[in-house]
């Protein structure tokens, strides 16, 4: 994606996110320090997005996109008071007329540095 389009689509279903998390989960190629990415280009809609859910955490999920490029899919996390741990929130897919359709979403947008 080059930079003057981003940040592009900012929500991911779920079942594409876990795809991407398996690619990851699989990625077997040791990266040299010329390609390693080292910082991530985050848009602000993406974190104002999933801070709107009721969490009280964000959590970041590692995964490799359909242009093959690591990518962060952030979450909501929110405390389960009887087992003491962190749970996903996922978001409400909404269309472009700011409808909320079916299925969970997570949020993603963001671009690997290098090269973005």
């Amino acid at each position: 994606m080059a930079e003057e389009k981003f940040p592009g689509p900012i929500q991911i279903s779920l079942a594409v996110a876990k795809e991407w998390e398996k690619r990851y989960e699989d990625e077997t190629i040791v990266e040299d320090n010329k390609n390693k990415v080292r910082s991530y280009l985050i848009p602000r809609e993406s974190l104002e997005t999933v801070l709107q859910l009721e969490a009280e955490a964000v959590r970041a999920y590692i995964g490799i996109n359909d242009q093959n490029e690591k990518t962060l899919l952030f979450v909501g996390a929110k405390l389960d008071k009887e087992t003491g741990k962190y749970i996903d929130v996922y978001g409400p897919p909404v269309n472009q007329d700011g409808a909320k359709t079916a299925g969970e979403v997570v949020y993603d947008g963001t671009r690997p540095s290098p090269p973005f």
